[in-house]
């Protein structure tokens, strides 16, 4: 902006006079300087009387402090220093949970390695004998000749010296007597080439089981039977007798029908 300065005779006469006329009455007094001109005081200071209790107005005024010249203030002029950082508000309400659709199942990872081997676990307990089945077996059995070379007499066991396949625990105690180790049920076959009319009986512990006798009265056949003994008692004795009081001692048959030796068997099977 380029300022024109009055005169100073111009300034004095336009200050008295406006002096002079504030002294008759209480007026606005305006100076208007010439089209393109300006008010300049060359020196003292500025005083706006009235000012403190004038009506606010919006706009801030501001100066040159190189050449004293009056004007609006620039922008950010009126920016003073950033203050402090104030303390922090309150946290906010949680905002509404927001609404999607779930994405894909991704795929399955691979497989990690095997772990070690754990350690052996303890020995659970024997389970319950099941229905059915065979728990042991054994066959003993005797060649004629040369086996059973004597007659057998009245109350005498039939000899079974050899021993066929077997598992388990029935087991000889001598030619003629097989140990029951367990308490159980047995299953007992037998069959002897015999040449006399005669009877065969199974024994336990030496006493006669009166339902196993079997005999045959005439001609050549062989005696067989076959009963189901149960032990009570472990290491039960079990032998096929001629039965005590019959009067005929038995003739094992040798080479029975030819010129083969015969064989008489005793095939014990633990059914339960």
């Amino acid at each position: 902006m380029t300022h024109i300065s009055l005169r100073r005779s111009l300034l004095v006469f336009a200050i008295a006079n406006a002096l002079t006329m504030a002294c008759v009455s209480a007026q606005d007094v305006t100076v208007t300087p010439p089209s393109g001109g300006g008010f300049v005081l060359e020196s003292g200071s500025l005083t706006v009387v009235g000012l403190p209790a004038a009506a606010q107005q919006g706009n801030s005024v501001c100066f040159n402090a190189v050449t004293g010249v009056v004007g609006p203030c620039a922008a950010g002029a009126n920016v003073g220093p950033t203050g402090p950082t104030g303390p922090a508000g309150a946290t906010g309400a949680t905002g509404p949970a927001g609404v999607g659709s779930v994405g894909p199942t991704g795929a399955t990872g691979a497989a990690g390695p095997a772990g070690p081997t754990g350690a052996t676990g303890a020995t659970g307990p024997t389970g319950a004998i099941g229905p059915g089945g065979v728990l042991a077996f054994a066959d003993f059995f005797a060649m004629m000749p040369p086996d059973n070379a004597a007659t057998v007499a009245s109350g005498a066991d039939v000899d079974f010296p050899q021993n066929g396949p077997e598992s388990g625990t029935i087991t000889r105690i001598g030619a003629s007597s097989f140990n029951l180790a367990v308490i159980g049920t047995y299953q007992v076959l037998f069959e002897v080439s015999v040449a006399e009319a005669g009877q065969l009986i199974l024994t336990l512990n030496g006493v006669d089981l009166a339902n196993t006798v079997v005999g045959r009265a005439t001609g050549t056949s062989e005696i067989t039977g076959m009963a189901l003994v149960t032990t009570t008692v472990i290491n039960s004795i079990l032998t096929v007798r001629n039965p005590a009081g019959n009067p005929t001692a038995l003739t094992i048959t040798p080479l029975a029908g030819g010129t083969r030796s015969v064989s008489a068997h005793l095939v014990i099977t633990q059914i339960q």
